[in-house]
């Protein structure tokens, strides 16, 4: 049986986690930067409206690959820019040019994540966006993965004017309400599994990207979500893409939370509904050769 101590010592360390503290998990300092993938690259600093500092890498297009476009890399809600790489790093070569940034507390960003202190630092990045010489006349695309995407969600249903400049918003393994994720979280350990549904309490859920994807009105968006994902579950996936408004599509993938693009299949996918956000219709427009010969014709 659990001991109460023991029970004592997890809500005390939820509470002492600042509730939306409990959200993040950062890892400071940098153990590589893209130049160990031989990636051009060029560090950036950008300034908060409340002063803070944060560190980001602008990864150009490939030279001589015409510029498609610019992407907004929001990356998860562990580790920090490096662990993150694998989710955009490719995007150059297809004439895609990146913005990765770190949030406050995260790699060499100054400050401590929480909630709602971090929209600023998504501010601080479209900012920048804004004004680059880089990104003008460029489309905009933002790719969220996990925790990424669902601040992603809640910061431009709260931003119309950011929404409307968008060509696609990508949504990689994105919670649909941060509480659920910690109940299935919690359920994982014997320790916690009775105490699932009340500790789940202590972590804040107004901002979870189910209360407002409905307002992405306008919006293209193209969710991948892993049949096999372990951290956020499947049907995170799937209550957000029947929450979210047209256009949308749902593409199912396989692998690890937020592995996606370690696969070239949806890296192809990716790239196709990039070409067309309006019109893509899922893997199927991928897969229309025929699986047989055509039988032949009747007399």
């Amino acid at each position: 049986m659990v001991s109460l101590k023991a029970i004592g010592i997890v809500v005390l360390l939820l509470c002492l986690g600042g509730c939306s503290g409990m959200l993040f998990y950062p890892e400071r300092g940098l153990p590589f930067t893209p130049d160990k993938a031989r990636l051009e690259y060029r560090d950036l600093t950008l300034t908060t409206a409340d002063g803070t500092r944060l560190h980001g890498w602008w990864l150009p297009a490939k030279p001589g690959v015409p510029v498609k476009g610019t992407v907004l890399h929001l990356h998860g809600n562990g580790g920090n820019l490096a662990w993150h790489l694998g989710g955009s790093w490719w995007l150059p070569e297809q004439g895609y040019q990146v913005l990765m940034l770190d949030y406050r507390g995260y790699g060499l960003s100054e400050g401590e994540p929480s909630l709602p202190a971090i929209y600023q630092d998504l501010d601080a990045a479209f900012a920048w966006l804004d004004k680059a010489p880089e990104t003008q006349g460029q489309p905009r695309i933002v790719l969220g993965q996990s925790i990424g995407g669902a601040l992603a969600v809640h910061y431009l249903a709260q931003h119309p004017e950011q929404r409307s400049g968008l060509k696609a918003l990508i949504l990689d393994g994105v919670p649909a309400s941060y509480r659920e994720v910690a109940r299935h979280a919690l359920g994982t350990s014997w320790l916690t599994w009775p105490f699932k549904r009340p500790l789940s309490w202590f972590i804040p859920d107004g901002d979870s990207a189910i209360h407002s994807i409905a307002r992405l009105k306008g919006t293209p968006m193209l969710l991948f979500h892993s049949m096999d994902d372990d951290i956020v579950p499947l049907n995170n996936g799937l209550a957000l893409y029947k929450a979210a408004p047209l256009p949308r599509v749902l593409q199912l993938t396989r692998g690890g939370h937020v592995q996606t693009f370690a696969d070239p299949t949806w890296r192809q996918v990716l790239l196709r509904y990039l070409d067309d956000p309006q019109h893509f219709n899922g893997l199927r427009r991928l897969g229309e050769i025929p699986n047989y010969p055509p039988a032949p014709a009747t007399p």
